[in-house]
């Protein structure tokens, strides 16, 4: 179970839009905090995530209050406009973190859905989020967080496999091969100092063909050898359906049939639908920017109940929505 600990910028309301810090001033003022009902809906369908990281927000913000949260499940998948999250509680308790929980909601929703579509796509192959390095360090955890509520196996940073309680997933850089001048001597000292539940897993595109490295590792660490990863870049064609074929065929002919071969190097839901129906023998892929640059998915916060009084803006309807899918949360 993730274990998110709400920042102090969150809740004294500096991550807010100004015009709530003001309202809730005002109410203070006023003496107005009525029992409000507000709910959360989306703007499309995709994959809900980030619920348990508004939950803990609302922990916190409800401690003392008497209230109630309903919610859909992490990961369970969202029709559009359908009401995801219901909280009904003094206003003055929870106002101030609309901006928040909506923008929670909008990144790790759009990161779990770009995620889950390649998922489906890839079937049975198992698909690894490596997009730590298109993101703002501030954020790596929470959206390899959502990549795994997509359906990702695991990820590539230590602080999002951290939150999502599994192990980090990572092979060897294109730094340690260069840095130690070889592809082999690289694989054999990550062999020498990695702890034997480490998968070993040697990158082959580095300084010669990537047959020819998979090969000379192959034959270095033969069983032990789990995996070699492909990461070809544009300028060299990158990875393609023909190279895995040739691979995959070169590595069993010389008796290396427990190799397997990983994918990764700009891939996304096309590509790995290519390689899928045209059965590539790809044993996993690994994928960065088609998660992390997905679009958020708007979410919107509207009042609908004041006081037990059905209230709404106008274009939406009073009172609150029906959704059996909604589980208590708080």
């Amino acid at each position: 179970m993730a274990e998110f600990i709400t920042s102090r910028d969150v809740l004294v309301g500096d991550t807010a839009d100004v015009y709530f810090a003001r309202t809730i001033e005002i109410l203070k003022k006023e003496g107005l905090n009525p029992v409000t009902t507000m709910e959360v809906f989306a703007s499309r369908a995709g994959i809900l995530c980030g619920i348990e990281e508004v939950k803990a927000l609302l922990s916190t913000a409800l401690s003392n209050i008497k209230g109630e949260v309903w919610s859909l499940h992490e990961g369970e998948a969202m029709e559009r406009k359908e009401v995801v999250l219901r909280i009904t509680a003094p206003y003055q308790s929870f106002g101030l973190y609309e901006t928040a929980i909506c923008g929670i909601l909008a990144h790790c929703s759009g990161w779990a859905t770009a995620a889950r579509e390649c998922v489906e796509v890839a079937g049975d192959i198992p698909v690894i989020s490596f997009g730590a390095r298109h993101v703002h360090p501030s954020v790596v955890a929470v959206m390899d967080y959502s990549a795994i509520i997509g359906g990702c196996q695991s990820c590539s940073s230590i602080s999002g496999a951290r939150l999502a309680a599994i192990e980090p997933s990572g092979t060897i850089p294109h730094a340690l091969v260069l840095v130690m001048g070889d592809t082999v001597a690289a694989t054999l000292a990550f062999d020498k100092h990695m702890p034997p539940n480490v998968p070993r897993i040697s990158l082959v595109d580095t300084f010669k063909d990537e047959a020819e490295e998979s090969l000379r590792v192959a034959q270095a660490l033969d069983k032990s050898l789990d995996s070699v990863r492909l990461d070809t870049p544009r300028e060299r064609g990158g990875v393609t359906v023909a190279l895995v074929r040739e691979l995959r065929a070169r590595l069993d002919f010389a008796g290396f049939n427990h190799v397997k071969i990983f994918v990764s190097g700009g891939l996304n839901m096309e590509r790995i639908r290519q390689f899928i129906e045209k059965g590539v023998p790809v044993d996993g892929f690994g994928v960065g920017s088609y998660i992390t640059s997905a679009s958020p998915i708007d979410f919107t916060a509207d009042i609908h109940e004041i006081e037990g009084k059905p209230v709404a803006k106008r274009g939406r309807i009073p009172g609150k929505t029906l959704n059996s899918r909604l589980k208590q949360l708080i």
